[in-house]
C-alpha cells in the first residue's frame, strides 16, 4: 500500500509539472479544471448547466428579454466552488466552449 501511494503521489506531481509545461493560452479552461482538480462528472455538470443556460438564454433572446443578471448569477451560483466565474468565462471564450453564453456572461463580469 505504501509503495501504491508514492507511485500516486510521483504521478500527480509529474501531472503538475506537465500543466506548467502547457502555454497558458493554449487552452486556459482544461487548465482550470486541471489545476484544481475537478473530476470528469464534475465537468459534466458544468456542460450541463452550459446546455441548460445556452437554451434559457435561447429562449430569452426569442422573448426580447435583454438582460441577463439572473442567467449570470444562475451560473455563478452553480458553479464549482474551486472555479472562479472570470476565469471561467475568458477561458471558455479562448477554447470556444459556449462562446454566445459566455460573451454574454463577459458583459456581466
Amino acid at each position: 500500500m505504501h509503495e501504491l501511494m508514492k507511485r500516486i503521489e510521483k504521478l500527480e506531481y509529474h501531472h503538475r509539472l506537465m500543466v506548467e509545461m502547457c502555454p497558458e493560452n493554449g487552452f486556459p479552461f482544461n487548465r482550470l479544471i486541471i489545476r484544481n482538480g475537478l473530476s470528469e462528472k464534475e465537468v459534466k455538470e458544468f456542460f450541463q448547466t452550459c446546455d441548460r443556460l445556452s437554451m434559457k438564454l435561447e429562449k430569452q433572446k426569442a422573448e426580447g428579454f435583454v438582460y441577463n443578471t439572473p442567467l449570470f448569477k444562475e451560473f455563478e451560483d452553480e458553479l464549482h466552488a474551486k472555479l472562479k466565474v472570470h476565469e471561467v468565462v475568458e477561458g471558455c471564450l479562448v477554447q470556444n466552449i459556449y462562446p454566445a453564453l459566455m460573451k454574454q456572461f463577459q458583459k456581466s463580469l
